[in-house]
This record gives C-alpha cells, sequence and structure tokens, in this order.
C-alpha cells in the first residue's frame, strides 16, 4: 500500500498527533480544522516539538526540516481531491462526523480510503449512507494519545471494508514501529471497552470530588499495578469532557448497563467547565 498524501480533519490533541506521526513518516500531511485559528495553534505545537525532539537528540535537525516541509494547512472548503487517506479526528457527534463524510464522499476520489478516529461509534453506522463502493474504503483508525508516542492503532473494519484494505493497513503501520490490532465493529472496540473499568470503578470508590482520595488512588496503581498514569490523572490528559462523551456513547451502545455507566462527577465536571490539563484544572490544578 502506497500512501503518499493523507488528510487529518480535526486539529485537537489527537488529530494533531496523528498529523505529526504522519509527517514524521514520509508521508505528505495536511491538517484542517474549522477553526483556522486551532490548525495555526496545532502546526506551530507541531513545529515546536520537533525543536525540542531536535535538541534532546532523538531527531535530527535535518530531519526535522524535512518533516517540517511535509506538514501544512487547509481549510475546511479546501480539502486536496486526491489523497489516498483522510483521517477524520473530530468530535464525537454523529451528526456532524456523517455530515463530513457525505461532504467527503462527493470530493474525494473514488479509492482514497476514509477513516474515522472515532472512540465508540459502530463504523457501520458511519457509513451507512454512503454508496457502496464508498463503504468498502472506509475504517476505523483509532489512535491512543500522544499518538507520536503510543503505539497501539486499533484497525476497525465495518461488514462492508474491502478485507484488503483493512489488512494492508495493518501491514503498513506494523513495518512503521505501530501494534496495529484488528477489532470487531464494536461499541468501545477494545481499549475503550476495558477501560471503562479503569475509569469507572476508581470514580466509584473515590465518590467525590476530592483530589487526596484521587491522588491516592493514582499513586497505587502507579507504583503498585505499575500503569503509567493513574485513571484520574489520564482523564485530565485525554480532557474529562472527551472521557464522559465516550463513556455515555458506550453505556447507550450496552443499553445503559450498569458496568458503563458515567459517574455524576464526570458530568459535574464537564458542566463546571473543568476538564483537565487543556481547562487548567480538572481532578488536578495546572495552574
Amino acid at each position: 500500500m502506497k500512501l503518499e498524501k493523507v488528510l487529518i480533519i480535526g486539529a485537537g490533541t489527537m488529530g494533531s498527533g496523528i498529523a505529526q506521526w504522519f509527517a514524521q513518516q514520509k508521508v505528505q500531511t495536511i491538517l484542517s480544522d474549522t477553526n483556522e485559528e486551532q490548525a495555526k495553534s496545532a502546526q506551530e505545537k507541531i513545529l515546536s516539538s520537533w525543536k525540542k525532539l531536535a535538541a534532546k537528540g532523538k531527531f535530527s535537525q535535518a530531519q526535522c526540516n524535512e518533516f517540517e516541509q511535509r506538514l501544512s494547512l487547509c481549510t475546511s472548503n479546501n480539502y486536496p481531491r486526491d489523497c489516498d487517506l483522510i483521517i477524520e479526528a473530530i468530535i464525537e457527534d454523529l451528526s456532524i462526523k456523517k455530515n463530513l463524510f457525505e461532504q467527503l464522499n462527493q470530493l474525494v476520489k473514488p479509492d482514497c480510503i476514509i477513516a474515522s478516529n472515532t472512540s465508540s461509534f459502530p463504523i457501520k453506522l458511519l457509513c451507512e449512507d454512503l454508496p457502496e463502493q464508498r463503504k468498502k474504503n472506509f475504517l476505523g483508525l483509532h489512535f491512543f494519545n500522544p499518538a507520536t508516542i503510543m503505539k497501539l492503532v486499533e484497525v476497525i473494519k465495518s461488514e462492508y471494508t474491502d478485507e484488503k484494505i483493512s489488512s494492508e493497513l495493518y501491514q503498513w503501520f506494523d513495518l512503521r514501529g505501530k501494534k496495529p490490532a484488528l477489532c470487531k465493529d464494536s461499541p468501545g472496540f477494545i481499549v475503550n471497552r476495558v477501560a471503562r473499568n479503569f475509569y469507572g470503578e476508581p470514580l466509584r470508590i473515590v465518590q467525590e470530588d476530592n483530589s487526596k482520595k484521587m491522588q491516592e488512588v493514582d499513586e497505587v496503581l502507579r507504583e503498585v499495578a505499575g500503569f503509567k498514569m493513574g485513571p484520574f490523572e489520564l482523564m485530565d490528559l485525554i480532557g474529562i469532557d472527551i472521557n464522559y462523551s465516550v463513556t455515555c456513547s458506550v453505556w447507550e451502545a450496552y443499553h445503559r448497563e450498569d458496568r458503563f455507566a458515567p459517574h455524576p462527577l464526570q458530568k459535574q465536571m464537564v458542566d463546571s467547565k473543568r476538564l483537565g490539563r487543556k481547562s487548567k484544572r480538572g481532578f488536578y490544578s495546572y495552574e
């Protein structure tokens, strides 16, 4: 499989991380967002990251210069038509995603692969309104934050997806140091289904907005269980709003089974705009 030009739609933390990783793989990478300032800010952060990596000796300055040349921005009304792969990494809103895919269907070349980085929506549901040929080239590619470091990529094919495409993408990622996993098209796929308990049980243990208790739980899971981050630290990094949205989506998909239920504290944090690191305050303070 040749992936020479990739478009990433959505310049949030995940989208910008995916774009940075692809640019490092000698792929022409285009990053886009409906908010042009967000896209420019994401590009600046990526360039800053490469400068820091060069200073640490992780990459040479020549390599970072090449990465920079491969990364560009485009507006949402100027998507290129000749991309080999498009990855959607926007808000977890079903109607917004489906509208985007319909727009792309009218725009891009017939053999372009369209993928969603969705955390929870079934791939079959996302592509159900597209023509049959487009459905064959549609699948899920779920990266994990930070996308430049985390090796796992969930490759999710629906009942419509061409087996050859999912297999060749699996090999493409594997050759470039990722650890792809072929997943069934089920709510939450593998990691987000398993992770609901990683977040949910600590929330039920703590029960309230108590940073001391949260710190104790995080320390136990780090120091004793061997996790790199505790659940409250990780929710702050991901974004409590994103984590809550995924939890609600998986819960609904499993007919509101108690084991997947969101905790009231999650909603409380979202309602009060305490979203984690990006808002400078979540379960912990980052002022």
